[in-house]
């Protein structure tokens, strides 16, 4: 599968997290219209399983409609956050490339459809059908990518036949 990032709405793009582990938190607007920063809270009420989030895009899928404004990252061994997505208004500024990378039209369609992320333009390049299709890579699954051993039997022999048709 190809890691190439549709991204047709001109999202500004960061790569901050980069497969690195640490710790997220969130600006979200409350109903009484003030902002407030919601930090982790398995970190926070040290939970045996630890953090609750374990990715940005965990974050992003915690809040109600509307609320999320941004999510701030900050690596392991670093004392600084780092926005990976910030929103204003209906129009996403800017996300880190994890989530450009993760997210599915599902994630988009449930309570972003309003946003700049929800594109059919996208969607089509990334030849998404289905909410569990991904929304910024593409979704087509070469037989290369494939793992030739199935439940124990090696399928190497018949996939190059394929491979070469």
């Amino acid at each position: 599968m190809s890691n190439m990032i549709f991204n047709q709405e001109k999202i500004n793009q960061v790569d901050f997290i980069n497969g690195r582990t640490g710790q997220f938190r969130a600006v979200v607007k409350v109903k009484a219209g003030f902002m407030t920063v919601v930090d982790d809270l398995g970190i926070q009420s040290n939970w045996p399983s630890g953090a609750r989030w374990k990715s940005a895009l965990s974050v992003f899928k915690s809040f109600k409609r509307g609320a999320l404004q941004t999510i701030e990252f900050k690596a392991d061994g670093s004392e600084s956050w780092l926005t990976v997505f910030a929103r204003k208004g209906n129009k996403v500024m800017l996300m880190d490339t994890d989530m450009f990378l993760n997210m599915t039209v599902g994630d988009i369609n449930q309570d972003w459809s309003t946003t700049n992320l929800y594109s059919q333009a996208n969607y089509k390049l990334a030849g998404a059908k289905t909410w569990a299709d991904k929304a910024f890579v593409s979704n087509e699954v070469s037989i290369k990518d494939l793992d030739p051993i199935i439940a124990g039997v090696d399928f190497s022999e018949a996939l190059a036949a394929l491979d070469s048709l």
